[in-house]
């Protein structure tokens, strides 16, 4: 992708094919995102989750919506430039699965 390409919103049968691979995450009802909650054993282990997620998304300059309390984190992702889901949400929703192993 070149430094002034707008990412791309996914269709709703590419979003469908893909969240049918992801684990665990699901559209957001009245927005096109998708969302997934992750528990973990304590807060230091949400925090490092949190790190090692946010390195990979500084990386791919694709930046997550969440929350923390403790030991959850629930993540929303959606490219605003795109207006909803795109290529760059589904590649971070799976390297955000493959940290949280």
């Amino acid at each position: 992708m070149t430094q002034n390409a707008r990412p791309q919103k996914l269709t709703a049968e590419a979003r469908k094919a893909a969240l049918a691979k992801l684990s665990g995450w699901t559209e957001v009802s009245g927005r096109d995102a998708i969302v997934r909650k992750f528990t973990f054993k304590d807060f230091n282990e949400a925090f490092g989750f949190m790190t090692r997620a946010a390195l990979v998304a500084e990386k791919m300059d694709h930046h997550p919506e969440w929350f923390n309390v403790y030991k959850t984190v629930e993540v929303t992702l959606s490219n605003h430039d795109a207006g909803g889901v795109t290529d760059l949400d589904i590649k971070l929703a799976e390297a955000m699965d493959r940290i949280a192993k």
